[in-house]
């Protein structure tokens, strides 16, 4: 690609979440304090998952890759942001850039894909229960979460493809703390009306596709717990409670930042802190806790560690 003489930039300046002292102070303790959070939480559950014989279900192994995508997720945008509260002049170079930008992306579509999966598998579960061992064997699922990854991959090589191709010659200040596909738009020395479109049709209809699938499935799920006695509706709930609450917290953010042509950059990077910090810190907890199953396991595990010392 011959995307270095095209750009005559070199290296980005990120201006990070906030200009001031201060609060880049405050926000370095209390991001690191969420990443270390994230990694430790999500390594939980994989552990945990891997470990205990008693998770073996689609549910539990679909739960295990989405720990360690938000690990992977996380990690390409936080250890940067972190690392950057503490310098005066946050650059990255135009390798870095776009090796960001497609990390994000790549990591966000297959977490995406992996959620609409594991709304599947509740719909099977809850709606045809007879079926679903028959339905949702190992191999069905191992092929599930590949097409994740390649649904990811495919997606944010088309992203990165689109934007490395744009000439960039200054002003290289990105207005945000990780290097995305909206802000580059915005510096590129050319008109970047059509690759605008392209890259919101092409987050918008992987967003919005899943997000139909998703709410398909959970219309369906609750129509047909009407039927059900008041227990089955209770515990089939509270399994899909956990999972509607990670869709919200992931897919609303996500949907408000790439569905819409970017206006207002400033507001974009704080939503952002949503996707990429807090939905991968709370995945564990609303899964953890919420979920009586994962409990058990986690003390049977904590207990037999001890044991063994």
């Amino acid at each position: 690609i011959d995307m270095e003489n095209a750009s005559s930039v070199k290296e980005f300046i990120l201006l990070g979440l906030s200009e001031n002292q201060g609060v880049q102070k405050i926000c370095f303790v209390m991001f690191l304090f969420f990443y270390i959070i994230i990694v430790a939480g999500n390594l939980l559950i994989v552990v945990t998952v891997i470990s205990s014989q008693c998770l073996n279900s689609p549910m539990y192994f679909f739960l295990c890759y989405l720990s360690f995508v938000d690990i992977c997720y996380s990690s390409v945008t936080a250890p940067k942001m972190i690392a950057d509260f503490l310098v005066e002049k946050k650059t990255i170079s135009f390798v870095g850039c776009i090796a960001q930008l497609f990390g994000v992306h790549f990591f966000a579509c297959t977490e995406i894909f992996i959620l609409t999966v594991m709304a599947y598998d509740r719909y099977i579960a809850i709606c045809r229960p007879l079926h679903y061992t028959t339905l949702m064997t190992r191999r069905v699922c191992g092929r599930m979460v590949i097409g994740s990854w390649v649904g990811g991959f495919v997606h944010s090589t088309v992203q990165t493809l689109l934007t490395t191709q744009l000439p960039f010659c200054g002003p290289n200040k990105i207005d945000h703390y990780f290097c995305d596909v909206h802000p580059l738009l915005n510096l590129a020395c050319t008109n970047t009306y059509a690759v605008g479109v392209i890259v919101v049709a092409n987050s918008g209809m992987i967003t919005l596709s899943c997000f139909f699938i998703l709410v398909m499935s959970y219309i369906v799920i609750l129509v047909s717990l009407k039927s059900q006695t008041y227990e089955g509706r209770y515990k089939a709930l509270s399994t899909c409670g956990s999972h509607i609450t990670v869709v919200i917290l992931f897919f609303g953010p996500c949907t408000f930042i790439y569905i819409r042509p970017s206006s207002n950059l400033s507001e974009d990077k704080n939503v952002a802190v949503f996707y990429t910090v807090i939905t991968p810190m709370l995945n564990p907890i609303i899964y953890a806790l919420r979920n009586e199953e994962v409990k058990n396991a986690m003390r049977k595990l904590w207990s037999r560690k001890v044991g063994s010392e």
